[in-house]
């Protein structure tokens, strides 16, 4: 064993330095800055290099973080880097918006023994800002040109994740998608303080300079046939995530004010971007986030910024049963959101079209489902009113009607796409689907595994194609 590593028991776990709950909550710059040099090898020492690293088979891409940890410790920045690269298409990003404590960093070894976790994060994101601004992130090229294509319906992590895999193998990829840039939900959905989009569009021009042509404001269905697309390429990945809210289902939903929470977020980043927006914001309200995962914390956080004038989120079950990131909560308290747990919404009303109140019941925790998490019941005659001129349902997404995209396209029960758990395709030929689209509403840590993995089995399936035109 490396003696730069086992430091756990001497050094103190640190997370990078945040800045001040009421200065950041006056913009929506990121709140966290990168490890000084020193600190990051510090850091990087508390690793226990595990015989077995449940780290690694936390994280959905199976990242080797005990090498790149000792790599870290050691002073060998550019080494760490590209083992962190190795696996992971996107490490700035999943640096920044994954929620480590609920994968690789909730399944450390020292974490569990009480000695608080290695903050793989910190480090992951260290690594390859130090990466690009030291120009290690090397451009995609090719060892050999492919003439077959592939056409990707959607510009997420997905999509994005795949295209670059793709491209490594040679082969010609065009990405589809129906918003003006692109990102998906790490463009439009995700706040600046949590991931800067200047990180994402740095991204994209690396894939633009490695060869990936974008077709952007193009709505598959709509502005293009999905029989269209099939015919300019020899296989298609459909990449579309889920966008369709989850709506409430209550006593005066329909009022003004009561909106979704990917529009509201939608709107504010477009403003972060310099885009002209003509939706109202959360200035001088009273909001209500109803809600418990990491949409929901985005959506509290942004009013804040807004200068709501008070900003609640409504939870049916407790802090230790919320789905979000523990992290992402704890900064939403510290920049003065207020929660209500074990409360559930029950019917909205309003004065003359606008919501102004929302009625709330409690509720008590009961056994635990399958899930994990337990169920809850109403408490009788426990009814409350909480004030609101804006609610917000974050009550997380479900696929669009994938039949209006491609009537023949094989779908779940729960209307996501039917694929093959390992090869990716689906009951059309040449057609392959990954990503939130395929498993449902996930972490965008999945959808990059996912769309680099059926990166592979498009690269077999082409590869295949090529090897019939030559025997042929």
């Amino acid at each position: 064993m490396n003696e730069t590593m086992l430091k756990f028991t001497d050094i103190d776990g640190k997370m990078p330095d945040k800045r001040h709950a009421q200065k950041r909550a006056q913009d929506f710059g990121e709140i966290y800055g990168d490890y000084p040099s020193a600190q990051t090898k510090q850091q990087a020492s508390r690793c226990s290099q595990c015989g077995v690293p449940f780290c690694q088979s936390g994280c959905p891409l199976q990242n080797n973080i005990p090498d790149w940890l000792m790599l870290s410790a050691q002073g060998r920045t550019r080494e760490a880097y590209m083992v962190s690269a190795a696996t992971n298409s996107m490490p700035e990003i999943c640096g920044r918006i994954c929620p480590q404590d609920r994968l690789c960093e909730g399944s450390c070894v020292i974490e569990q023994s009480g000695h608080g976790t290695v903050s793989i994060g910190a480090v992951e994101r260290t690594l390859s800002d130090t990466a690009w601004e030291q120009g290690w992130v090397e451009p995609i090229k090719p060892q050999r040109e492919h003439t077959l294509s592939v056409g990707i319906i959607g510009a997420g992590p997905a999509g994005l994740a795949a295209a670059e895999a793709l491209r490594e193998q040679g082969w010609q990829v065009t990405i589809y998608d129906r918003h003006d840039r692109a990102g998906g939900l790490l463009i439009y959905g995700i706040p600046n303080f949590k991931l800067d989009k200047k990180i994402v569009a740095r991204r994209i021009a690396h894939l633009e300079q490695g060869g990936v042509k974008f077709k952007l404001n193009t709505d598959i269905g709509t502005d293009l046939s999905f029989e269209d697309v099939r015919k300019q390429h020899q296989a298609v990945l459909m990449a579309t995530g889920v966008y369709k809210a989850r709506a409430l289902a209550l006593p005066g939903c329909g009022a003004g004010g009561v909106i979704e929470a990917l529009p509201y977020l939608i709107n504010a980043n477009r403003r972060e971007l310099g885009d002209k927006v003509e939706a109202s914001t959360a200035h001088g309200k009273h909001v209500v986030v109803i809600g418990g995962g990491d949409t929901a914390m985005d959506c509290v956080r942004t009013a804040v910024r807004e200068k709501a004038k008070s900003v609640t989120c409504l939870y049916r079950r407790d802090e230790g049963n919320m789905p979000g990131s523990a992290r992402e909560t704890k900064n939403a308290k510290e920049e003065g959101v207020q929660f209500k747990w074990l409360s559930a919404p029950q019917s909205l009303h309003d004065k003359d079209g606008h919501v102004t109140r929302l009625r709330a019941t409690r509720m008590r925790l009961g056994l635990k489902e399958v899930s994990r998490r337990q169920s809850v019941s109403p408490i009788k005659n426990s009814s409350f009113d909480i004030k609101a001129d804006m609610v917000i349902q974050a009550l997380g997404f479900t696929p669009e009607n994938m039949h209006t995209l491609c009537p023949d396209l094989r779908l779940t029960r729960f209307d996501t796409i039917k694929a093959h758990p390992v090869r990716f395709s689906t009951n059309i030929d040449g057609v392959f689907a990954a990503g939130d689209i395929v498993r449902g509403a996930s972490l965008v840590v999945w959808a990059i595994r996912e769309g680099r993995d059926a990166a592979a089995a498009i690269d077999s399936y082409l590869s295949a194609q090529m090897a019939a035109l030559a025997a042929a």
